[in-house]
């Protein structure tokens, strides 16, 4: 099976998605993406039975929103793909479900998607990747990927479709996860990573000294004592429940930081590109979208003479055009793209894709 143009649903959180790509020119002809901002806001973080219900009431709208934008027919996919893992279980089911219905009826294929997978070719896409996708797909260069997001923290080399290695993960908070936790700490709303960015942006990145997490393997990541030290510096200059911001300014806080994690970040990977010898470097996952974390890994892949892709905005958050994508490659090289008894896997090791059909 070699589809070409490929609708997917992605709904491994609380970003309800819909997309479709054309697989031989890596073109998006249309994408939908509903963040569930509103819902969630009141709790702090991602409510699964919210997230699930806002994805069943929002599927079908925006299903038929992006086939009208790609000005297409039903009859014109060629196959049907949805995330169904990694993620929070009633979500996926939402979308695998629909995403399996919707193929069923219309007599095409179901494509059973890893969201990592997704994240970690995304930037291959005809908005990003022209030159890498070109060294990447005609010249077997493999490439390394910075792969940043709520729940993932990880340096991967990417050799080929399928075929992954997971050179450092965190220990313990992802990166995405560490900026929500200490955007509590300042009070700022749900997501963080945007609020604690356009706060930094007011304050001084040399003012509130932050530790730099050490880890046994040079490769790995650790966010949880960084968080630490935010919350102990923020309980030192709390009053009667109240931040004293003359004596703890929340800006120089969210500046230090956001430039601690992008240092870290940075330094990690110009330990890969050392280690691994890799030509061609790329970020991905919402943690990317940051313009601090893109300029430090701009240096440090000048500085090793290694060229620097990260995708659009759009494509860093959780999109189903990355589904499409992923799926659509996976098909064209003869990999294993499950069927429609494939089930959801919260837990789905990026290392697991390299089964062959």
């Amino acid at each position: 099976m070699s589809p070409n143009v490929v609708f997917a649903i992605e709904t491994s959180c609380d970003e309800t998605a819909t997309a479709i790509v054309d697989i031989s020119t890596r073109r998006i002809l249309a994408q939908s993406i509903y963040s569930q901002y509103t819902e969630h806001a009141p709790y702090g973080g991602v409510v699964p039975e919210l997230a699930s219900r806002a994805h069943l009431e929002r599927l079908p709208h925006l299903a038929e929103q992006t086939l009208r934008q790609a000005g297409l027919q039903w009859s014109d996919i060629d196959a049907i793909a949805a995330t169904v893992g990694p993620g929070l279980t009633t979500a996926l089911v939402v979308g695998a479900t629909f995403a399996k219905t919707l193929a069923v009826g219309l007599g095409k294929p179901f494509l059973a998607t890893n969201h990592i997978e997704g994240h970690a070719l995304s930037p291959l896409l005809a908005e990003t990747g022209g030159a890498l996708a070109e060294a990447f797909l005609n010249k077997s260069e493999p490439y390394l990927l910075l792969l940043v997001t709520g729940g993932h923290t990880q340096l991967i080399q990417v050799a080929k479709p399928g075929h992954y290695t997971t050179l450092g993960s965190t220990q313990d908070d992802a990166v995405g996860e560490a900026f929500d936790k200490v955007g509590k700490l300042l009070g700022l709303p749900h997501p963080a990573g945007p609020a604690i960015e356009k706060l930094a942006a007011t304050g001084n990145a040399a003012a509130v000294p932050l530790p730099h997490p050490k880890t046994e393997n040079p490769l790995g990541f650790s966010f949880s004592g960084l968080k630490t030290a935010v919350r102990e510096l923020v309980l030192k200059h709390t009053e009667n429940g109240t931040l004293n911001t003359e004596t703890l300014n929340p800006a120089d806080l969210a500046a230090s930081f956001q430039t601690t994690v992008a240092t870290v970040l940075a330094r990690k990977t110009a330990a890969a590109i050392q280690a691994t010898g890799s030509r061609h470097v790329v970020v991905a996952g919402g943690v990317a979208a940051n313009a601090t974390i893109r300029a430090a890994l701009m240096q440090v892949c000048e500085e090793a003479g290694a060229t620097f892709t990260a995708p659009p905005l759009i494509l860093c958050t959780d999109n189903a055009a990355m589904i499409a994508y992923a799926a659509g490659l996976r098909a064209r090289h003869g990999l294993d793209t499950g069927s429609l008894s494939t089930r959801v896997l919260p837990r789905w090791p990026l290392e697991d894709m390299a089964t062959s059909a």
